[in-house]
């Protein structure tokens, strides 16, 4: 009976401890991107808004450039026309040659007399129907020449206006695109500095966010494939380069891609660091198979949580330039210990697991 008890006041009990629990606000348990209590709003909808920019300054650029293709395509079947078209004036001036051509061979023909008046004139029933012959033929070969001559210049007007047409509707669509990019670029460089002045207050903060979770791109990667940490990119700072940047040799591979761009792991590994402070400002450090690490600086959002487990090609940031920055990069290291100090070529590091910057 105590032990029936026991139980009857244990769950009123575990039911108010979990209510509490619940109502706390935790780093990983809270919705993505919610405030952690430093002052700093919410960033799950601008850092989604940034990438879904993103992808449509891609695909507006793609078009716009399909388009300005399209339009030398264009151009060059244009030039043809204009070619063709030449052809065709040049025809219809040889047309209108004939016509005084045939005009002048009959005048002099008859004397500086209209076939008509020779008719009339004529001495005997031969000569009337050689009159006639002459009149028939000379009529024939004038609307011959008037026929070919209109509809030359028929087809002539008819081609004019198709260029034309074409040309104009080429024109407008060139141009739509162009304000179609215009105006995705220039809400995605206004989503990018928002993005930083939030990822800035973070780090100025020393505190980070919970994870912004991004909806992952469909990949055909498998646990034992190796991808770039970024899909497009120029390298700048390569690992063991010197300068007035830093006070050792440089210690990753530097890629130069602008605020937002999506960040990958490189291959399957567990979270061991998530930081927002410090030189390398926002960052996250993994660990792989093979006691190898990681990190990846300078971000401007955070798609995980320590302890996570990833994925290769796994969405586990955006670039950014918080911390000792000059300007928006991925500084990408690859350690043998989670910590600074122990890196080891990144770019031949990566090579050898067959993937080529």
């Amino acid at each position: 009976m105590r032990s029936y008890r026991r139980h009857r006041l244990l769950v009123p009990v575990l039911l108010c401890a979990l209510a509490v629990l619940a109502a706390r606000p935790t780093a990983a348990g809270k919705d993505p991107g919610s405030d952690t209590g430093t002052g700093i709003g919410p960033a799950t909808g601008l850092s989604a808004e940034v990438v879904r920019l993103y992808e449509e300054a891609a695909v507006a650029t793609q078009q716009y450039e399909a388009g300005r293709k399209e339009a030398e395509d264009q151009r060059t079947e244009a030039q043809r026309a204009e070619a063709l078209l030449d052809a065709q004036r040049r025809h219809i001036a040889a047309l209108h040659e004939d016509l005084g051509r045939i005009a002048r061979a009959q005048y002099r023909s008859s004397g500086g007399l209209p076939v008509a008046a020779h008719m009339i004139l004529a001495d005997s029933p031969e000569g009337l129907m050689r009159g006639q012959h002459a009149f028939s033929q000379a009529d024939l070969a004038v609307n011959n020449a008037i026929s070919k001559n209109k509809r030359a210049e028929a087809r002539l007007a008819a081609d004019e206006a198709r260029a034309a047409a074409q040309w104009q509707a080429l024109e407008k669509r060139n141009i739509q695109l162009a304000a179609l990019k215009a105006d995705i670029e220039q809400k995605l460089e206004t989503a990018r500095s928002e993005l930083q002045g939030q990822a800035d207050a973070a780090v100025a903060a020393g505190a980070c966010r919970g994870a912004v979770r991004l909806d992952q791109p469909e990949t055909g990667f498998t646990d034992d494939d190796w991808v770039a940490p970024v899909e497009t990119y120029e390298l700048s700072a390569s690992y063991g380069s010197g300068g007035a940047r830093w006070s050792n040799r440089h210690t990753g591979q530097d890629f130069a891609v602008p605020i937002g761009t999506p960040v990958r792991a490189v291959g399957a590994g567990r979270v061991v660091k998530v930081s927002c402070g410090g030189p390398f400002g926002m960052e996250v450090v993994l660990k792989h198979a093979g006691g190898y690490y990681t990190q990846y600086a300078h971000l401007a959002s955070l798609a995980v949580d320590q302890g996570e487990r990833v994925s290769p090609g796994q969405w586990i940031g955006q670039s950014g330039t918080t911390g000792n920055s000059t300007g928006p990069h991925l500084h990408f290291e690859a350690r043998v210990t989670p910590e600074s100090g122990s890196a080891v070529n990144p770019v031949s590091w990566l090579s050898a697991r067959g993937v080529s910057l």
